[in-house]
């Protein structure tokens, strides 16, 4: 089953997130609390969305996104920050499942686009996305300023 997440996930969906980020390998980098995630999924002006899966009636994966915004398409699109479904409940079609959701979304709002990222060395992850009509963007590079040049950046 696939169901919009409410405030009474927040819990769970903060304990996704840190499985997910053991999962990518970087178990120490969430730095999201409750609180926040309540405030961007559900707060006064909301800037994210999120989707739950669940197996016999536990919330076993997410799928966390939000609207994005191109120049040259002048229209919106989906942007999924986080997809994840626990080791023991995949093979169940949970992962497609999401997806198959975020597109139909993408569908009734006439968002001509839905991306993500994916990390270089999931190679199960890049098949599984391909099997789903995907495919990489291998002419773009992701940039990202944070931490101190940001700070310099953002001073200057």
């Amino acid at each position: 089953m696939i169901r919009e997440a409410t405030p009474a996930d927040v819990p769970v969906i903060l304990q996704l997130v840190r499985e997910l980020a053991a999962y990518e390998r970087e178990p120490d980098a969430v730095e999201a609390t409750e609180a926040m995630l309540n405030e961007a999924l559900f707060g006064l002006q909301p800037v994210a969305s999120c989707h739950l899966a669940e197996l016999d009636g536990a919330v076993v994966g997410f799928a966390l996104w939000y609207v994005t915004f191109s120049t040259w398409k002048g229209r919106p699109g989906l942007w999924l920050e986080d997809l994840f479904v626990r080791p023991a409940a995949r093979g169940h079609g949970l992962g497609k499942a999401l997806l198959q959701r975020l597109a139909a979304v993408c569908v009734e709002r006439g968002y001509p686009r839905f991306e993500w990222w994916v990390l270089d060395w999931n190679v199960d992850a890049q098949g599984f996305y391909r099997s789903l009509g995907a495919r990489p963007e291998d002419d773009w590079t992701v940039w990202r300023v944070d931490g101190e040049p940001l700070r310099d950046l953002a001073a200057h």
